[in-house]
């Protein structure tokens, strides 16, 4: 079987010969429905599903992993879900000004309506459009069996990567809809989603990749069968189906071929992409021919701190000031004397910041004792910047009152990478497009879901010796931020004063549940996970309004926030994609 090194130059490809109507949930057979050939196009007769034609189709449903439909405004549909996962949680603020993306405002303030398919629609289509991508391949391959152009057992691996994809696909939009179809193969019309027993279907889809695929992947990036067993169980977590998830944990960590990174910042660093940390990620590339790095990150292309030299030439500034990790996720990174979190008290004094002092004020940065995982997740003024230099603070932010002193770290390549063309080559428009991949799933997140089970049953130790695992990696100091010398180098002397340690034991089920659900946040923030995590544990409403009753007293442009529950936790259906159902896919409760 011919394998695809590179999906991302191959994801263009296949379009030009085959018609995927995704916004209706009405997906077409190339084989079977195209009765007139478009112009310039190949007609299927003459298409031979063989294994290097169901490759290509796989490759294009690995394509649309990023959320790049079209090359316009990517963002909408970033497959780091900073909008969906964190402005709309705890841990992060739009940012830039008020007036700029305005739709995200109301993301973050919970007063989303369905009327804005610029946004919902178009991450509605792109998720789709890998439904709609994974079936065609589905589709083929029962094509490619039917003329002998397909051994069984090349059907049933290409079958299992596919379904896989498929599976992803509307895991996503399950976790941002919750009400949704279940598109497969055989289906060529708009679906119902009400009463659909989506969640067995995805289920099902993972448990034919875990049976079916080999352990190794095709490619850099692709599925195996520990990636499909590692999504499986994630399933099941957002389901909190804890006893089946439970032996899935298990086997991935005491057999799997997975480990924690000696250092917790190789997991934000373009030059550790696949690391032995990564179950699943976007493989994103830049110089690969596609205009303006369109293979690259481009979800996250608004996110570089705003007027920063940094991914741009000294004299330039970069773009666009977006993407504030708040105010509350810094002080949740807070430790005592010990080196343990504050679980209880974290947010009742505020780290240190330059919120409204000039970047060319007197400023001393927080002294206390603080997780070194901070300053991998967050800029804050006083502190080195991915080697790009001091963070000055207020020069460096777009809007300061709106989006508050900080900027995110995790999506910013390092200046030793600048002008590197396998990780920045320098042809978008926006200099924070590069190569670094899109982390879905990491090690450390199963490491944390067996101790949320072994902490909620009440088994063993109640997971401490997991979530120390995570700790004590990233009490590791030659990972610590430094400061730099007069030369712009590292000193060797850490750039704050961070004290971490492990616990060694619980005390109570309650600390050993408050402690995971903590560790959870800390180690992933600003990866695109919060608030459907709060949503899956049932505590968006408690966590985000009490959240809300702080921040609106800082932020203005919060005034208006207030969480719904029984509302709130799922985002508007697109009114577009509504109407061309006919009214077969309904709204969800509330709006």
């Amino acid at each position: 079987m011919k394998e695809i090194l590179n999906y991302k130059k191959s994801k263009k490809v296949l379009i030009a010969l085959c018609v995927l109507i995704s916004v209706s949930i009405a997906f077409y057979s190339c084989k079977k429905e195209l009765d007139v050939p478009l112009q310039g196009q190949f007609s299927s007769d003459v298409i031979t599903f063989d294994a290097e034609w169901v490759s290509s189709q796989i490759t294009a449903a690995y394509g649309i992993l990023d959320g790049n439909l079209d090359g316009e405004d990517m963002w909408r549909a970033a497959a780091s879900n900073w909008i969906y996962g964190e402005v709309a949680s705890d841990n992060a603020y739009k940012g830039s000004e008020f007036g700029d993306q305005p739709i995200i405002n109301n993301i973050e303030r919970y007063t989303a309506s369905p009327n804005e398919s610029r946004y919902y629609g178009y991450k509605w289509n792109a998720v789709f459009e890998g439904v709609a991508r994974s079936n065609e391949a589905i589709r083929g391959i029962k094509v490619g069996v039917e003329d002998k152009d397909l051994t069984q057992s090349e059907a049933t691996l290409l079958e299992a990567e596919a379904r896989f994809l498929r599976a992803h696909y509307h895991f996503e939009a399950k976790k941002i809809w919750d009400n949704i179809p279940f598109v497969d193969e055989t289906m060529t019309e708009s679906q119902s989603n009400v009463d659909i027993d989506v969640w067995g279907a995805i289920e099902a889809d993972f448990t034919f990749a875990i049976n079916e695929l080999s352990e190794t992947s095709r490619f850099a990036g692709a599925a195996n069968s520990w990636t499909a067993k590692a999504y499986l169980a994630k399933a099941h977590m957002y389901q909190l189906d804890y006893d089946a998830a439970k032996p899935l944990l298990d086997d991935i960590i005491n057999a799997g071929p997975y480990s924690l990174t000696p250092k917790y910042s190789d997991n934000f660093n373009a030059a550790m992409n696949n690391n032995s940390e990564s179950i699943f990620a976007v493989q994103n590339t830049v110089g690969d021919g596609a205009s303006q790095d369109r293979n690259g990150n481009w979800g996250d292309a608004l996110n570089f701190p705003n007027g920063a030299p940094v991914g741009t030439p000294p004299t330039e500034g970069a773009c666009c000031g977006f993407f504030q990790p708040s105010q509350n996720l810094v002080n949740a990174y807070k430790t005592d004397a010990s080196g343990l979190p504050l679980l209880d008290t974290f947010n009742n004094v505020d780290v240190t910041n330059d919120d409204g002092i000039t970047s060319d004020a007197p400023f001393t940065p927080y002294t206390g004792e603080l997780d070194p995982r901070l300053d991998w997740k967050v800029g804050r003024r006083g502190i080195d910047y991915n080697g790009w230099g001091i963070m000055p603070g207020q020069s460096w932010i777009r809007n300061q009152p709106n989006g508050g002193p900080y900027v995110q770290k995790i999506t910013v390549f390092r200046k030793s990478q600048f002008e590197d063309g396998s990780v920045d080559a320098g042809l978008a428009w926006a200099p924070g497009v590069s190569a670094m991949n899109t982390n879905i799933i990491r090690f450390a997140e199963i490491l944390l879901w067996r101790a949320e089970i072994m902490a909620v049953k009440g088994e063993g130790d109640l997971g401490a010796s997991l979530v120390d695992r995570i700790r004590l990696r990233a009490s590791n100091p030659a990972d610590f931020v430094q400061e730099l010398n007069t030369e712009g180098e590292p000193n060797g002397t850490p750039a704050a004063n961070y004290v971490i340690s492990t616990y060694g034991s619980f005390s109570s089920q309650d600390q050993a549940i408050k402690a995971v659900a903590h560790e959870y946040r800390i180690e992933t923030a600003l990866e695109g996970h919060r608030f459907f995590d709060l949503v899956r544990r049932g505590k968006a409403a408690q966590i985000i309004s009490a959240y809300l009753t702080v921040e609106i007293a800082k932020r203005s442009h919060l005034n208006s926030a207030a969480f719904i529950p029984g509302k709130s936790e799922r985002y508007p259906i697109p009114q577009t994609v509504i109407s061309v159902s006919n009214g077969k896919i309904k709204q969800n409760e509330g709006y």
